[in-house]
């Protein structure tokens, strides 16, 4: 995970509680710079894929925005582990209501993908942004057909991820078999991030069950006899616990 910059635990309660009991913006507002350096580390995972990082640093600061309006100040859990899953889940929203709403060329689509990597790069490196024919240049290509790139790069508006379209074969490809696939390793980070921030939302006997149960690998009788009650007791409280894990990963991060 992004280090989050000099604010204790404790500091981050202290502004958030002043911002939600004064409405004191100042507050709010020191917590969310606090959480910049994470909200834009976040950010520049999902660059590279189509979207400016300026813009998903933006999606990303409206997950924080929102993670900050939403956390309940009576938890016994870290604002971080609430504002990691609702950023992501922010950021992944994005990526999934935004897909090619025209029929473009592969060639201009993949092109596009590469100018505006080839943008932050250059940007990055001249402390500019980069003129079309710097751009062709790096990449190779002429100018012409880096203009062309980027005007598909407009070609975007929200559609159902369960359309089709037709593939060069005649078949049908579903939209969402088109998104990019994630890094193995931050798919599994952020899972975890997830599942961190559900067990936090059970109460200590619940999350006992579970840690029993899921990772100690007792059964539901053995468990029973661990903490003195009924086996049926046991099978409502696991199934009570997984529903409100359920519902807070809903919640927090899922698409």
């Amino acid at each position: 995970m992004n280090r989050v910059s000099s604010y204790s635990e404790t500091d981050r309660r202290q502004l958030l509680r002043a911002y939600r009991e004064t409405g004191d913006t100042t507050a709010r507002d020191q917590l969310v710079e606090d959480f910049l350096p994470l909200v834009r580390g976040l950010a520049r995972r999902y660059a590279g894929r189509g979207e400016l990082l300026e813009d998903l640093e933006q999606v990303a600061s409206v997950g924080l925005v929102k993670a900050i309006e939403r956390f309940d100040l009576d938890r016994e859990v870290d604002l971080v582990s609430y504002v990691f899953p609702t950023v992501i889940g922010e950021l992944k929203r994005h990526f999934r209501d935004r897909v090619w709403s025209v029929s473009v060329p592969r060639r201009l689509k993949d092109l596009n993908l590469t100018v505006s990597v080839l943008t932050q790069q250059l940007t990055a490196t001249l402390g500019r942004s980069p003129t079309v024919s710097e751009l062709a240049a790096e990449a190779g290509v002429e100018e012409e057909e880096v203009v062309e790139a980027l005007e598909v790069g407009h070609a975007y508006s929200s559609r159902s991820l369960s359309s089709t379209f037709d593939g060069e074969d005649g078949s049908e490809i579903a939209l969402i078999d088109q998104l990019p696939d994630e890094e193995a390793g931050y798919e599994a980070a952020e899972n975890r991030e997830l599942l961190a921030s559900s067990l936090q939302s059970l109460d200590e006997r619940e999350r006992r069950i579970i840690r029993l149960r899921f990772v100690d690998g007792l059964t539901q009788s053995q468990i029973a006899a661990e903490l003195g009650i009924s086996q049926m007791h046991v099978s409502r409280l696991i199934r009570h616990a997984l529903e409100s894990m359920s519902d807070e990963i809903g919640v927090n991060g899922g698409l």
